[in-house]
């Protein structure tokens, strides 16, 4: 199941502020070559699966394996810090790096913010697996969306239920169930 996140203006405007300095210098832009493995945790503190982020030259490709959920729908969003303690509040809000701030929801007319990711799915036995991707994220500088690995890093945060993709303020997701850490620059 391959899911996107965006839309081909958003993509193309992200990319232009994103090789701008690259456009003005005649250099061509980085290469899309980072690939970071990211494990989850559950509110216990054990392992809950984990998210193979892959940087694309026009966004992020998310493989997501989780396991320990609950069967059904649940919203997963990109988080603003480097911090997984239970419940995993320490985890900040949604990455969302617009001036002015973006309210959340992929179905927002106003929105959506930078975090904001469709629902993964878990089965009977309480696994999910998904691909997700974005043009809102990346791990490398230069390259469209807002770089993870900034000097707080960020996270990835599987809530207990599904995203509307409207409501304020993370579309009624509920409780944060599962979270990973995106390490910080060094």
């Amino acid at each position: 199941m391959a899911l996107t996140v965006g839309c081909a203006a958003t993509a193309q405007e992200s990319q232009h502020q994103g090789h701008g300095a690259a456009h003005a210098t005649g250099q061509a832009a980085p290469a899309a070559t980072a690939t970071k493995t990211v494990n989850l945790i559950n509110g216990q503190g054990q392992s809950a699966g984990q998210v193979t982020l892959k940087q694309g030259r026009t966004g992020l490709l998310m493989v997501v394996e989780a396991q320990g959920l609950t069967p059904g729908w649940h919203g997963i969003h990109l988080h603003a810090t480097a911090q997984c303690e239970a419940p995993f509040t320490s985890a900040g809000a949604h990455i969302n790096h617009a001036d002015p701030k973006v309210p959340h929801g992929l179905l927002n007319p106003a929105g959506p913010d930078d975090g904001d990711l469709p629902n993964i799915f878990a089965d009977a036995n309480g696994v999910a697996r998904a691909e997700l991707f974005s043009t809102r994220a990346s791990l490398q500088q230069g390259l469209p969306g807002v770089l993870l690995a900034d000097a707080d890093g960020s996270a990835i945060v599987i809530h207990a239920n599904a995203d509307d993709h409207s409501s304020q303020p993370i579309g009624g997701a509920g409780d944060r169930v599962a979270c990973g850490v995106i390490e910080a620059a060094r």
